[in-house]
C-alpha cells in the first residue's frame, strides 16, 4: 500500500495527461506494456506504476550540452544523449514515462503496468500546462505539453519501420483514442543525420479534430527519429506534444531538439 501510494504520488506529480511514470521493472522496448488501446485522460487514474526503489541521479554531470544554456538528458540503457531547452525538466534516466490504456481496469492490480507506449530517461515541458477536474472527483488533474525521451525497438527491420510505428503511436496513445481516424501519418520515413553524425529515419505524425473531450483535451504531434545505438541495436527516440494550442512547441525547436540526438557510451541493455 505505501508503494501504490507513492506511485500515485509520482504520477500526480508529472502531471501530463495519460502519461505514466514508472520505475525501472518496465520494458520500453516494445511499443507499451501490453495494452493495445485508450489511455485516460487523467493522471491521477494513472496510479500504475511504481516508483524507483532509490533516488538516481540524471548522469549529466560529464555530459556537456551542445547547444550553450541548453540541458542534456542521457540515456544509459540504450547508449543516447540529446539536449533540450532551460525549460525542460528532466527526470532520471531509470524512469519510464508513456500512456497508459484506459480500457483497462485500474483497480486491478493484474491489469498494473499495461501502457499503449512508454520511452525512458524522458525529458517533460511543462508540466502543469492545463489543470482540470473533467471527472468531477474534487482532484485537479494536470497535463504537460510536450516530451521527449528514447526506448529500445526490438523487432523491428530497420530505422524507417522503427519511426513510423512510433509516431502514429504517441499520437494515438495521448491525443486521438480510441479513433484512428483523426490521425495524419507520414506513409514512409526519411532519411535524416543529426549533427553528431547519427544516420536514421524521421516520420512525423498528427491529429485533427481529435474526438477526444475535456479542459485540457487538444490535437497532438510527435516525430520519431529511428537509428542504430553503438551495439548495433535499433532504437527510437521520440518527441509528443500538444497542437493547436497557444504556447504549442514549434517544429523548428523540435528539430534543433533532434539534431542533438547523440549516442553516449556502450548501452547497458541491448
Amino acid at each position: 500500500m505505501v508503494a501504490v501510494a507513492a506511485a500515485t504520488t509520482v504520477v500526480a506529480a508529472v502531471g501530463l495527461s495519460g502519461f505514466l511514470l514508472l520505475g525501472g521493472a518496465q520494458d520500453d522496448r516494445t511499443g507499451g506494456g501490453g495494452g493495445t488501446t485508450k489511455a485516460p485522460t487523467t493522471a491521477s487514474k494513472s496510479a500504475t506504476a511504481s516508483a524507483p526503489a532509490s533516488p538516481e541521479p540524471h548522469g549529466t554531470a560529464t555530459e556537456r550540452p551542445t547547444v550553450p544554456g541548453w540541458k542534456v538528458v542521457v540515456n544509459p540503457k540504450w547508449g543516447t544523449a540529446f539536449d533540450v531547452p532551460p525549460d525542460w525538466d528532466v527526470k532520471p534516466p531509470g524512469m519510464l514515462i508513456g500512456f497508459d490504456d484506459s480500457t483497462v481496469d485500474y483497480s486491478n492490480p493484474d491489469n498494473w503496468g499495461k501502457t499503449i507506449v512508454v520511452m525512458s530517461a524522458p525529458a517533460v515541458l511543462r508540466e502543469n500546462w492545463c489543470l482540470s477536474d473533467d471527472d468531477k472527483d474534487g482532484r485537479m488533474d494536470s497535463t504537460g505539453l510536450a516530451m521527449a525521451g528514447t526506448k529500445g525497438s526490438k523487432g523491428s527491420n530497420s530505422t524507417a519501420e522503427a519511426a513510423l510505428s512510433l509516431a502514429d503511436l504517441w499520437v494515438y496513445g495521448g491525443y486521438t483514442q480510441p479513433d484512428r481516424k483523426s490521425i495524419v501519418r507520414e506513409r514512409t520515413a526519411q532519411p535524416y543525420t543529426t549533427r553528431s553524425g547519427v544516420k536514421g529515419s524521421i516520420a512525423w505524425a498528427r491529429s485533427r479534430n481529435t474526438p477526444q473531450k475535456g479542459r485540457c483535451a487538444s490535437d497532438g504531434k510527435a516525430v520519431a527519429f529511428g537509428f542504430k545505438n553503438s551495439a548495433g541495436g535499433f532504437v527510437a527516440w521520440s518527441l509528443v506534444g500538444a497542437t493547436g494550442v497557444k504556447d504549442e512547441l514549434p517544429d523548428s525547436t523540435i528539430m534543433k531538439i533532434l539534431s542533438t540526438v547523440r549516442l553516449h557510451g556502450k548501452p547497458t541493455e541491448s
